[in-house]
């Protein structure tokens, strides 16, 4: 990896689309690395990101998929992938990622519901995506391309790349005129608590997402991030893919996080920094080598967001790496950026995802006050990284953007007088046991001190004296044992009787979404 930092496009900085930002990149660092695929040892550059873009754009021409036209993909991590994430949306079109742990009432749904023209999956996938779009031409839905591709594959779509293209119409010619404003991300929230919403996410929103991330974290050209995170999942998409784009960096873009390989990938491809999700954090440090030390420079820091940092990891981390984390928060609706700790290790706060990054947030009351500091209400936000809107939904947006731009998070929390914001849980999830508020994530931390367990989740069931009580999901480390009792007195030195889980489950796993957060209301299934 090259250590010197050449000065970036002077309007890669101020580009206003994705596209302008290619352009800008492929005219002023042609030759420097853009992606590292580990699986496959090769290195692709924003030369080679450019011309593939420019035969997708042929490609999905040439398929009737014009400009303003939505293309999905369900596809693991891979060299392609990526291209067809950035070049999607480059070339004018509105990409929407769909997830590989979708049910398959939900990816139908959302394949349906977003109007999509063409899907790009992998031979191990397609049998998933084939059943989904079975049950929308079974509902008399329209039909949907299915283009099946190689994500390790260096040149794909040259032919069409290379074919004479016909002049576009005026019509056309007005669609391919990008703007800030333009459509670019058509992202579906998880739908755990019902049917997925479609958050529409601009060239704007995603530029600005990322140029604040580039400026909170000091990134440059010659910075270089390792990023498992999935690719249809926000922060993958924005922190792991479209931020290192943006400020001309480059990505180690393994298929999968491996436990057993993460170290090597560091050591072999040399990151600057690591984009991390607390689950990721508690594997590697479970699996970390009794008495080994760990010595990787080149690290400058990790990032842990997607869902809460318990602050005995977070410690134990720094402890057992010598790698700082940076503990932060986004949401899907603001292209996953919201709140960030300092970069400076001494200013950070555990057990906080941190200061606002790139946007306003506030606290308020169910009447829509404001609330001093330290007094708990919903977290809401405003900022240029906001989603325009939800897909075909007006109503929902309307509940959620109110009229002078402010998002309603659905979350929980507090700032404090220094100026950090606390999440203490989402609305939908607080357990209320006898008319008293109690944070499932409070038990969640009480339970991962204990040393048998690997990861908790609290949720609150229903009881006949207190309304609510609390059940606790539980899962072991491996080789090691543990029992209601155990956990129980564990539990009450913790946190005292009434928080202590009137029942505990002990499971293989927890629920998650793709980037690794707990889907709680899951658990009561």
């Amino acid at each position: 990896m090259a250590s010197d930092s050449v000065p970036a496009p002077p309007d890669a900085a101020t580009a206003p689309t994705l596209r302008d930002v290619l352009a800008a990149h492929a005219a002023a660092q042609p030759d420097r690395p853009f992606l590292i695929a580990p699986e496959t040892h090769r290195t692709y550059t924003y030369a080679d990101l450019d011309r593939q873009v420019e035969r997708l754009d042929a490609f999905l021409a040439a398929r009737g998929a014009g400009p303003g036209a939505t293309i999905a993909m369900l596809l693991h991590n891979g060299w392609q992938t990526a291209a067809i994430f950035l070049g999607t949306m480059a070339s004018g079109r509105v990409c929407a990622p769909l997830n590989l742990l979708a049910q398959r009432s939900q990816l139908s749904y959302v394949v349906a519901h977003s109007d999509c023209r063409l899907v790009f999956t992998s031979r191990e996938h397609e049998g998933q995506l084939r059943d989904a779009l079975a049950d929308i031409a079974a509902g008399g839905g329209r039909e949907v391309q299915v283009e099946v591709i190689d994500i390790d594959q260096p040149e794909l779509f040259a032919e069409a790349g290379n074919a004479e293209r016909a002049p576009a119409s005026p019509a056309a010619e007005a669609a391919l005129l990008l703007t800030a404003e333009s459509p670019a991300l058509l992202m579906y929230t998880s739908g755990t608590t019902g049917t997925p919403k479609g958050a529409v996410l601009t060239h704007g929103n995603l530029l600005a997402a990322a140029r604040s991330v580039t400026r909170w974290h000091g990134l440059t050209n010659a910075d270089r991030v390792l990023s498992s995170l999935p690719l249809y999942h926000i922060n993958g998409q924005v922190i792991g893919t479209v931020t290192p784009f943006v400020s001309g960096g480059s990505i180690v873009a393994p298929h999968r996080f491996s436990v057993a390989n993460w170290w090597q990938i560091v050591k072999w491809h040399q990151p600057t920094w690591l984009n991390m999700v607390p689950t990721i954090i508690a594997y590697l440090l479970n699996a970390a080598e009794p008495g080994r030390t760990y010595v990787y420079p080149h690290v400058r820091f990790g990032r842990s967001a997607s869902a809460p940092l318990p602050p005995a990891q977070h410690q134990a981390f720094e402890r057992t790496f010598g790698i700082g984390v940076i503990e932060a928060m986004g949401m899907t609706e603001s292209a996953s950026v919201v709140f960030c700790n300092p970069q400076q290790r001494e200013r950070r706060k555990l057990g906080t995802p941190g200061l606002p990054c790139g946007v306003e947030a506030r606290v308020v009351d169910r009447k829509g006050n404001t609330l001093p500091d330290n007094a708990t209400g919903e977290l809401m936000l405003r900022g240029p990284n906001v989603m325009r809107g939800y897909h075909k939904s007006p109503e929902q947006t309307r509940a959620a953007l109110d009229p002078d731009g402010w998002l309603h998070t659905g979350d929980l929390g507090l700032r404090d007088a220094d100026g950090f914001y606390f999440v203490t849980g989402r609305i939908k999830e607080l357990i209320i046991k006898g008319g008293e508020n109690i944070a499932p994530r409070e038990i969640d931390e009480a339970l991962l001190r204990h040393p048998s367990v690997l990861e908790a989740a609290a949720v609150g069931i229903p009881d006949p004296n207190y309304g609510q009580d609390i059940l606790a999901c539980v899962v072991l480390k491996p080789g090691c044992e543990a029992d209601d009792a155990m956990l129980r007195a564990h539990c009450l030195a913790e946190l005292g009787r009434y928080k202590t889980p009137r029942e505990f489950r002990f499971v293989a796993e927890l629920p998650k979404g793709p980037s690794g957060k707990v889907q709680r209301l899951r658990l009561l299934d």
